[in-house]
């Protein structure tokens, strides 16, 4: 492992590039979506529908709290795949350091705020009193894990942009296995129930982060990370900052979006909360193409304004759109024909199995959407525009999804208006996009 090479993006064949790059990725995304799945499952089928609920009814407030800093993150690898390209070794260096000093600051200040703001927060969201107990139980054990999972994410995403897509997949393949292991063994064989499971991730997160941490400081020497060296360069602070805070109110503010969807589902009860949990697993494997070139047109258009070849980042850009597309529908057609087999997988109850496959069917058809808004915002985000992505994001996700459910629960109280907002509000973002794009000429300026 220690002897991977990074990755430079800025020559070769482009589709050649951005899948050789891609595959880790996607790889590595469905690894740690198929331990959370596993979370799910283990709980779902060992523990009951209930625990169930209460690991879904957390999830949206793990990634409010943690959505600021992988806002952040995206802003540090911006600044390193720009002086990776360009082959400003010493900028790199202490950009490196100085981001790995920050991180590990924000996750002694996510565990206290987690920890304190769990209970609170539940309460707040109207969760289910027979789920309540369990759902602070969850949270607050994986937000004792914090660590793991803030300090990983940050090695992970240095490497990725120095074209490292390799070394961050065999490592959370570890932890996943890792994690499956004990979700098994702490639930069924010693029977801790939901308890067992946020240990089981807690202690997976930890092991990444150790495994990552290690090979950062045996890479290439010239951009090596030394825990000698680690601290805040205020001038690389600034260039993460600036770059990173729009992409981190952005996942903040699209997260607490999402917190209030969660709202909405928890009125109809715990089994409706159960089978949006279900359905919601499918989502993640179905969003992983769209995360997974929306991270490598990033890189792809970081390295290659670095090193000054624009009309490169154009290409890659029409290559990675119509791959992701692709993929896409071929991946939505059977899920949307198995979904009441594929929600059965989690549970035994006709009403979540209807609640979920309900769900997926809605969503299904506008992924491939929602694949153009992420590739565009990507690509926008690799060349340093990180405020007009952050607006698209947060008026699509947040406002207007929220006015569409304020609107139509006036009409009507039904749980698919729920599942309606997220595809109707991947359409507009979209077309924002698209508009933004073609008017702004944003890569000739960049």
């Amino acid at each position: 492992i220690m002897k991977t090479k990074q990755r430079s993006m800025t020559q070769g064949v482009i589709w050649k590039e951005i899948i050789l790059f891609s595959i880790p990725l996607l790889i590595g995304n469905l690894f740690q979506q198929l331990y959370n799945t596993v979370d799910s499952f283990v709980v779902g089928k060992f523990v009951g529908d209930n625990a169930l609920a209460a690991v879904g009814a957390s999830n949206p407030l793990a990634n409010l709290i943690i959505g600021f800093f992988m806002g952040i993150a995206a802003g540090a690898g911006i600044v390193i795949s720009r002086y990776f390209g360009a082959k400003k070794i010493e900028e790199l260096r202490d950009s490196i350091s100085t981001f790995i000093a920050f991180s590990f600051l924000v996750s002694l200040a996510l565990t206290f705020l987690g920890l304190f703001m769990s209970p609170i927060l539940l309460r707040w969201l109207g969760t289910p009193e027979i789920i309540l107990d369990q759902a602070v139980v969850y949270l607050q054990i994986y937000f004792w894990g914090i660590m793991g999972l803030v300090m990983y994410n940050s090695g992970a995403g240095i490497l990725r942009a120095i074209g490292d897509s390799k070394t961050p997949l065999l490592y959370l393949i570890v932890s996943s296995v890792i994690n499956v292991s004990l979700d098994l063994f702490f639930v069924i064989v010693l029977d801790l129930g939901i308890q067992g499971v946020a240990y089981a991730t807690l202690i997976a997160q930890a092991s990444s982060a150790v495994l990552v941490m290690i090979h950062l400081t045996r890479i290439d020497p010239a951009y090596r990370f030394s825990f000698k060296r680690m601290k805040l360069h205020p001038n690389h602070l600034y260039d993460i900052v600036r770059l990173g805070v729009p992409t981190g109110i952005q996942q903040m503010v699209v997260s607490f979006s999402n917190v209030l969807v969660q709202s909405y589902v928890n009125q109809f009860g715990s089994l409706a909360v159960a089978g949006f949990t279900a359905a919601d697993k499918y989502n993640g494997f179905l969003g992983m193409p769209t995360q997974t070139f929306a991270l490598t047109i990033t890189t792809f258009t970081g390295q290659n304004l670095g090193a000054g070849k624009k009309e490169r980042v154009g290409k890659g850009i029409r290559l990675t759109l119509s791959m992701a597309i692709g993929i896409l529908i071929f991946l939505g057609i059977p899920t949307y024909i198995a979904a009441p087999t594929l929600i059965s997988i989690f549970s035994d109850n006709p009403e979540v199995i209807n609640y979920g496959t309900m769900m997926l069917r809605i969503m299904l058809p506008a992924y491939p959407i929602l694949a153009i808004t992420q590739v565009l915002l990507g690509s926008m985000r690799g060349a340093g525009s990180t405020f007009i992505p952050m607006l698209i994001m947060v008026f699509s996700f947040t406002v207007v999804r929220q006015i569409f459910l304020f609107v139509m629960f006036k009409i009507s109280m039904d749980i698919s208006w729920v599942y309606w907002s997220y595809s109707f509000t991947w359409v507009i973002s979209a077309i924002l996009a698209l508009v933004y794009s073609k008017k702004s000429q944003w890569l000739e300026k960049a």
